[in-house]
């Protein structure tokens, strides 16, 4: 109704990006007048907290130096952990503000960051009392999951609350509503890991992470890098041949020559577009989403796009493929990290790609390891000169030298997968397949039934109305008519 009312970047996004208004309607259990309630809300809030230009420039440095929020680790399902440490929040009206938009800050971070896969907040009340309770902050942490960030919210992990704090946590329940009192775990040291694992748990909660945090640089997701060429060889791996190794190179160095060949006869043949360019190179299985298969990057289109299908210890996958695709005029070089390097081999990790082509990276896990949901890789990529040479020595100089802010990144997750034909791109199949349905997707689905089950029902209830109207109509008609021959006779007679 006003067009100064919401930031024109927020209004643009949400005609633009379905995934988001999906996100809204889901949260809102598919009820539209809600859905827009939610939305408007949001994006004032949004307006009013500048949140699309908040960066660490624009807030003081001692709130990231203190370490009460910050994102770290996974739990069990595979979901990012973000942190707040009560024991370094102390009540201060001066500092409220910068204090909330320091939450603003580290969840739209991670929403544009990792495309706004969901989070499990975890309240860490060890070495907490009376001061440290300050329930216009712990409102506005709940306000930004239940009202203003859709579908962004798994579970709330609270550990260790004192017992001085209970009644603080009844008035907090009826901010949450029923939705979100289901997704409260109060836990302790003996039944914390029933959510997360020790290897993301600090020590005073029985966990074995021995992550400290310290600012700068921004806490990420601890990927490690460079990786080797090959990935670190592991005493494990001994029983895999050096003629499987090189079989693997081989079929890779064939795949991309096939492309590197279909690239040049296309180029001989007619100038195409580099989005129809891209389309030639994705193979797209019938029926299969392309949001699921391709990301598509400034500088790189990368498929999949979100996450890697790995088999489980049973089915003995080992092997994922990862295309990327240059879709500029210029060499791009890219290396690929990740949050465990001694499971995984990835070849290549550190190499460039020519304009127009695509390069396949093969990515296999050593034997004895497994995949996991809390597993990450990072690919990063940026233009290198004409001039520069593409070799390790000038790879090397060329990432110590390349501006943060020319640098594209992108997140894959690992997904594990029981049955015995896994979906995924592998290179068995060399096809991308149509992943298992997660429960996001199966609740979605659920949800546009139960949509179409009402609309059915109210056509019916309209039906039987109009039905029962019609009747009466009838009725009253043939009523009507009758009486209207009764006085016609009687006036002859």
């Amino acid at each position: 109704d006003k067009s100064d009312k919401y930031d024109s970047r927020d209004v643009e996004r949400l005609q633009q990006d379905d995934k988001w208004v999906e996100n809204y309607l889901i949260w809102r259990h598919d009820v539209v007048d809600d859905t827009l309630k939610m939305i408007d809300e949001s994006f004032q809030w949004r307006k009013e907290y500048t949140v699309n230009d908040l960066s660490e420039s624009v807030l003081p440095k001692w709130l990231f130096e203190i370490g009460a929020l910050f994102l770290h680790g996974y739990d069990k399902e595979g979901y990012k952990l973000f942190w707040f440490k009560v024991k370094h929040h102390t009540r201060d009206p001066k500092q409220q503000l910068d204090k909330k938009k320091l939450v603003a800050f580290w969840l739209e971070h991670y929403a544009k960051r990792d495309h706004g896969k969901p989070l499990t907040v975890v309240f860490d009340m060890a070495e907490t009392g009376i001061s440290h309770i300050d329930l216009d902050f712990v409102r506005f942490i709940v306000n930004c999951f239940t009202d203003y960030y859709p579908n962004f919210l798994t579970k709330i992990v609270i550990f260790e609350m004192p017992w001085i704090m209970n009644a603080a946590f009844k008035i907090v329940k009826g901010w949450l509503g029923p939705d979100a009192i289901s997704m409260l775990k109060f836990t302790n040291k003996s039944d914390v890991q029933e959510y997360i694992s020790g290897e993301y748990l600090p020590p005073h909660m029985g966990g074995t992470d021995s992550f400290k945090y310290s600012y700068p640089p921004l806490v990420d997701d601890d990927f490690q890098t460079p990786l080797c060429e090959n990935g670190p060889i592991t005493s494990e791996d001994e029983h895999e041949s050096k003629e499987e190794i090189d079989a693997d190179t081989k079929e890779a160095g064939e795949l991309n020559e096939t492309q590197n060949l279909n690239q040049k006869k296309m180029n001989s043949i007619e100038q195409i577009s580099k989005s129809e360019e891209t389309d030639k190179t994705e193979v797209k299985p019938k029926n299969a989403k392309k949001a699921l298969t391709t990301f598509k990057g400034p500088l790189l289109h990368i498929s999949p796009a979100e996450e890697l299908y790995f088999g489980s210890k049973e089915t003995g996958e080992k092997k994922c493929l990862i295309v990327l695709t240059n879709v500029t005029k210029n060499v791009v070089a890219f290396k690929v990290r990740t949050t465990a390097p001694e499971k995984y081999r990835v070849k290549p990790s550190n190499s460039s790609c020519e304009p127009g082509t695509s390069l396949d990276i093969i990515v296999s896990l050593h034997g004895g390891f497994a995949a996991s949901l809390q597993d990450r890789f990072l690919i990063m990529a940026a233009e290198m000169d004409q001039s520069s040479g593409a070799g390790v020595p000038e790879l090397t100089q060329f990432w110590k030298e390349v501006p943060r802010t020319k640098v594209m990144e992108h997140r894959l997750r690992c997904h594990v997968i029981e049955s015995s034909k896994p979906s995924s791109l592998t290179l068995k199949d060399n096809a991308f397949n149509i992943p298992a349905k997660t429960n996001e997707d199966l609740h979605i689905q659920l949800t546009h039934l139960l949509q179409i089950n009402k609309r059915l029902e109210e056509q019916m209830n309209r039906c039987l109305w109009f039905q029962q109207l019609s009747v009466v109509l009838s009725l009253l008609s043939v009523t009507v008519a009758a009486f209207c021959f009764y006085l016609a006779y009687a006036q002859r007679s």
